[in-house]
């Protein structure tokens, strides 16, 4: 089943679910499931505070994402929205998306031979109901060379991406250990959002 953007999961069918959120990992994983969403695309700035932990961010943006995206709906169906949010994290800090190549190749220079968390939020919104999760996994990278990390950088992979890489994708031979959720390394961790949505009486197996 494939999705244009802003477009309903099935034609002739209306939406379970919308989702704020322009990334493409997350429709997937939904599609996964086969939740039907429409999509909301927000715009919610990513910015930790200061002094706000990293914890706090990641389920802070998640319901900005949410909340944004409910008073978008206008005069749309009424139905829960869900906001998500996905950071890796190395020694307490926030890394966030790369902005260029230079940018992607220090993040993974950090992260060569190192642990580090990966926290994924998800938040549902549906008028005065709010519930928010928090998942945490580890991820350890085996030691890189340069020259991998710059074939890695110039495949476009690391842009938009958390912490300059893809789990679903090539950066995978860099991962020798990974604790916790794949699906939420990648963007949304679907046991947990499985389990949220039901109680907004949205179910994987009807």
């Amino acid at each position: 089943m494939t999705r244009q953007a802003g477009a309903d999961a099935c034609a002739g069918e209306e939406p379970e679910l919308y989702l704020a959120s322009a990334s493409p990992r997350r429709r997937q994983l939904l599609e996964q499931i086969g939740i039907r969403f429409a999509l909301l695309p927000v715009n919610v700035p990513e910015v930790v505070a200061t002094g706000e932990s990293a914890e706090s961010y990641v389920l802070r943006v998640a319901l900005d994402k949410a909340r944004t995206g409910w008073h978008c709906r206008q005069r749309r169906l009424e139905r829960p929205v869900l906001g998500a949010d996905t950071e890796v994290v190395l020694d307490g800090q926030v890394m966030g998306k790369p902005a260029d190549e230079p940018d992607a190749m220090a993040m993974l220079a950090r992260l060569s031979g190192r642990s580090h968390q990966v926290l994924s939020a998800v938040a549902v919104v549906d008028g005065a109901r709010e519930r928010r999760i928090l998942v945490r996994s580890v991820v350890s990278f085996r030691s890189t060379t340069e020259r991998e990390r710059r074939a890695y950088c110039r495949s476009g992979e690391p842009l938009g991406k958390a912490g300059g890489y893809a789990v679903q994708g090539a950066a995978a031979t860099f991962i020798c250990r990974l604790e916790g959720s794949f699906s939420a390394v990648m963007g949304l961790p679907l046991f947990e959002t499985a389990e949220l949505l039901g109680k907004f009486n949205i179910h994987v197996f009807k």
